[in-house]
């Protein structure tokens, strides 16, 4: 079992950058893909970034590509997700996810590891 905590968030100002983290308990597992999602209020879970750490790809929705960055640290076993030039609806808990990668990294079946998620709220 591996349990994923994230950590950062909190509260910006529309047009300012924040930054989330993920790390794992364990760091003899590979997750071979990890994810950002979220849940705005209100609205169900929506992808948000994957990515495949063996070769390093990685893919983003349409709403955040331009504007986040998603990166992994293979020897620690953690997951970040820089995000810049905020906008209010950004506004959601955030989710980390790992997988052994099993399907798309937009899709929630890939994923059987996931933490309990971090608040990232933008004001306007």
């Amino acid at each position: 079992q591996v349990k994923l905590v994230e950590s950062g968030g909190g509260l910006v100002q529309a047009g300012g950058s924040l930054s989330v983290s993920c790390a794992a308990s364990r760091r003899d597992i590979s997750l071979y893909v990890m994810g950002w999602f979220r849940q705005p209020p209100g609205k169900e879970r929506e992808f948000v970034a994957a990515i495949w750490r063996g070769a390093g790809n990685a893919d983003y929705a349409d709403s955040v590509k331009g504007r986040f960055t998603i990166s992994s640290d293979n020897i620690l076993n953690t997951l970040s997700l820089q995000m810049n030039n905020l906008k209010p609806e950004d506004t959601a808990i955030y989710y980390c996810a790992g997988g052994y990668g099993m399907g798309g990294g937009a899709s929630e079946q890939t994923y059987g590891y996931w933490g309990q998620g971090i608040q990232v709220t933008v004001a306007s």
